[in-house]
């Protein structure tokens, strides 16, 4: 019998990802299936915000709705698979009757982005477009809301146009000190 072991996508309900990855832990480890599934993981990603000045590491799950099930597919059976789909909080696997593994590359690609997020040390939010509203996060200006004019990607930084007493005045703010609306 094959050792080869694969991923499975499991889908689950938005916001449970956490708690259900450590329910199925907990199963794994009292069903003595820790031969066949290995590892169950929430993919995240790391995003640093400005909070009151400070730099602020918050975690982000990288497909939301979604864990990832490493397993030994020759030991992967239906039994296994049924009483992952029956568990509360569990939609299904991407494929209801018979879960197909991800293609390595899929593998790689996804677990790459994580482990190179979590080396350069996390990421800002997602890229910044001119004309997009944004809400100031940190700073002088916070909670106020205004249009990136320009984005100063070498710099990290924003020009966003904010209405003071009714005028249009530029400001410059870092990546971190804004959030998209």
């Amino acid at each position: 019998m094959s050792d080869e072991k694969k991923w499975y996508v499991l889908r689950v309900i938005s916001g449970k990802e956490k708690k259900l990855r450590d329910i199925i832990e907990k199963e794994i480890r009292l069903s003595g299936w820790s031969e066949i599934i290995p590892q169950v993981i929430v993919p995240t990603e790391k995003v640093y915000k400005l909070k009151g000045g400070k730099k602020v590491i918050h975690e982000k799950n990288f497909f939301p709705g979604y864990l990832m099930l490493e397993a030994v597919a020759a030991k992967f059976n239906p039994d296994i698979v049924l009483h992952l789909q029956n568990m509360t909080n569990v939609i299904s696997f991407i494929e209801r009757n018979k879960p197909i593994p991800l293609k390595k590359a899929e593998v790689n690609r996804i677990l790459g982005k994580v482990d190179e997020q979590e080396e350069v040390g996390g990421t800002t939010n997602e890229p910044f477009l001119v004309g997009e509203d944004v809400k100031i996060t940190d700073g002088p200006f916070n909670d106020f809301t205004g249009t990136i004019e320009e984005i100063m990607e070498d710099k990290k930084k924003l020009r966003v146009v904010v209405k003071i007493f009714g005028r249009k005045t530029p400001v410059e703010l870092n990546f971190m000190q804004v959030e998209k609306q």
